[in-house]
């Protein structure tokens, strides 16, 4: 009896533990709608679901990590809106600040809030916590870059440990004939992905066995792959140069003043991006076809081409963007200038009226600075919301749109339409992909200038895994070339860095380089932003406090840190020894220059 007993209880035990994994799996987002397209269409168009996962859960940390620190304080603890000018919408533009098209760019009472930079207070401290606004606005803004590169550092390092054991080309069929199948299964719905997902390991093996065994005129494909690389460069220049010229157009028409024409020329560089990055990548799609390559080596060299055109297009939209911060700063001095002798006026004015009353003017009619910081994250935030328009317009107009004419007019057309010509799509992998990384490095460099960001970020993820699964499993047929995903996660963390890396220098630049706007903002008074530091140390940390601090702020100090552990990392094909190989360099050139710096110091009496 007590053996009968211990293997119920043992059973039971088992029992608990497999119910509780899966429970554990239930509990992980989006989990079986994963595991469902990669049973269909292959791990290659699985991994991307993963990682957009991926990326929804680290935009939820900058989400709340901006919410909670930055907007909640100061609309609880900050000055009312209409207390002073930077929380007040203009008298000129009050009529219009809450008409749809007004609030659809932007402006109005969406500019005049917590939404943008200009809104936040330069106190000290506000509210009875006695919070440090400005000192915590300026360390979310570093904290979030910091937090990014740790997160797809670690991650990279996982990926690489565990694609590392294990070779998958010993007796390939026959494990996949004997062990592919989960007797575990009781499910019927659950029974037919496996079997789907059993179908296409095969096809992917199959692939990658008629690859390893292909023989090709290697002249002939020499000559393709040169032809092919000729046509992407000439798309790439004409991308560009098309880009510039817009550029310059929209720089003649700030001049000129965008309240003098209409819709398009105000918004013409953001719909000219979305529209090059929705065609360009069918283009490169097409070229690619005359290499015949591996899917995979042709799915990366996809990465890299559609990489070079957002990454052009990127850093000529951030030229225009330094281009109109160097008008509004020469305008801040002629209104500097102006708000003085206005403000003398007024005083005087309303003294010799009645001298015993303050001094109170209207905040809606006081001259404003151009406040520079809300403009370019207006900017962000209006590329943003027009790349989340272009992605579902393209999805509902073109994947659904085909699918229904494809299905519903093959019965009576002159050939097989999904045989044929247009047949069912194929899922853009790479155009998706490199839709999701250069959409978080905007992300990542407009989030300074426009805290509601990653909140818009969040709500594009939720939809677009939503939209997109429905999209694939309705809209799409698998590729007619199924192939292993391999290390692509890892290959898509790669970019991913390196653009985190390109989103970083232009934030950092304008904290330590560029003055702030003079009344607006949680900096302004200062000559530059990072003085915020410097100013809480001098008032709440001790004297040797401060003075530790500026010997470790030392550049040659923080940029080792900075530049070799993302460039090791990437370039290294084993990332941990990459990154233990780029720490002790890091170190070395920290300590060179800490040594430097003492020696300098003492040479002229500072000790």
């Amino acid at each position: 009896c007590s053996e009968f007993a211990n293997s119920r209880t043992a059973d039971k035990w088992m029992k608990f533990q497999r119910d509780f994994e899966n429970f554990k799996t239930a509990c992980i987002p989006w989990e079986m709608k994963i595991k469902e397209i990669e049973s269909h269409f292959g791990s290659s168009v699985a991994s991307y679901f993963i990682f957009l996962r991926w990326m929804y859960g680290i935009n939820m940390i900058l989400f709340g990590l901006t919410f909670g620190l930055v907007m909640v304080p100061e609309a609880l603890m900050g000055k009312p809106y209409g207390s002073m000018p930077r929380k007040t919408v203009p008298r000129a533009e009050q009529p219009t600040a809450m008409n749809f098209a007004t609030l659809w760019d932007f402006s109005g009472f969406a500019q005049y809030s917590v939404l943008f930079y200009g809104y936040y207070n330069s106190q000290r401290t506000i509210g009875w916590l006695q919070f440090r606004l400005p000192l915590s606005y300026l360390l979310v803004g570093i904290g979030t870059i910091a937090y990014s590169f740790m997160v797809v550092i670690r991650t990279m390092a996982k990926n690489a440990n565990d694609d590392g054991g294990g070779d998958d080309n010993s007796f390939n069929f026959s494990w996949k004939m004997y062990t592919s199948w989960d007797y575990l299964i009781g499910n019927p719905e659950t029974a037919d992905n496996k079997f789907a997902s059993i179908t296409t390991s095969f096809k992917e093996s199959i692939l990658e066995e008629q690859e390893n065994r292909k023989e090709e005129n290697i002249h002939l494909v020499r000559f393709l792959r040169v032809l092919a690389n000729f046509l992407v460069m000439c798309t790439l220049a004409g991308s560009g140069y098309l880009i510039y010229f817009v550029v310059r157009r929209s720089q003649q028409f700030a001049l000129e003043g965008l309240e003098n024409y209409g819709w398009w020329e105000r918004n013409e560089v953001n719909t000219v991006m979305s529209l090059l990055g929705m065609f360009c990548p069918t283009m490169f799609d097409v070229i690619s076809g005359l290499e015949n390559y591996h899917p995979r080596v042709a799915l990366r060299w996809q990465l890299g081409r559609i990489f070079a055109l957002f990454l052009g297009n990127l850093y000529t939209f951030l030229i225009a963007l330094m281009d109109e911060i160097n008008l509004k700063r020469e305008e801040e001095k002629i209104v500097q200038q102006n708000m003085t002798m206005w403000f003398a006026n007024m005083y005087n004015s309303s003294y010799s009226e009645n001298s015993t009353s303050p001094f109170q003017v209207d905040p809606s009619i006081v001259p404003r600075g151009p406040c520079w910081e809300t403009m370019v994250g207006q900017e962000f935030v209006r590329l943003t919301v027009s790349d989340i328009m272009t992605t579902y317009i393209t999805i509902l107009t073109g994947d659904f749109l085909q699918a229904v004419f494809v299905r519903f007019f093959n019965y009576c057309w002159c050939w097989d339409l999904e045989y044929g010509w247009p047949s069912y799509c194929e899922f853009d992998i790479s155009g998706n992909v490199l839709g999701l990384i250069f959409n978080q490095g905007m992300i990542w460099m407009g989030s300074f200038y426009a805290p509601c960001l990653p909140a818009i970020n969040v709500f594009r993820l939720h939809t677009s895994m939503y939209l997109q699964c429905w999209a694939v499993m309705c809209c799409n047929v698998p590729h007619a070339r199924v192939f292993k995903a391999s290390r692509s996660n890892n290959f898509y963390m790669a970019m991913l860095l390196f653009i985190l890396f390109l989103a970083m220098l232009p934030v950092i630049y304008t904290i330590v380089s560029i003055p702030p706007s003079f009344d607006c903002g949680p900096f302004s008074g200062k000559q530059r932003m990072f003085e915020v530091i410097q100013e809480t140390l001098n008032n709440d940390f001790p004297a040797w406090f401060a003075k530790v601090f500026g010997y470790a702020s030392n550049p040659g100090l923080i940029l080792p840190f900075i530049l070799f552990p993302p460039c090791a990392c990437v370039l290294t094909p084993d990332y941990n020894a990459g990154a233990k190989k780029a720490l002790k360099l890091g170190m070395r050139a920290a300590a060179l220059s800490a040594a430097a710096r003492i020696l300098s110091m003492e040479s002229i009496g500072l000790h």
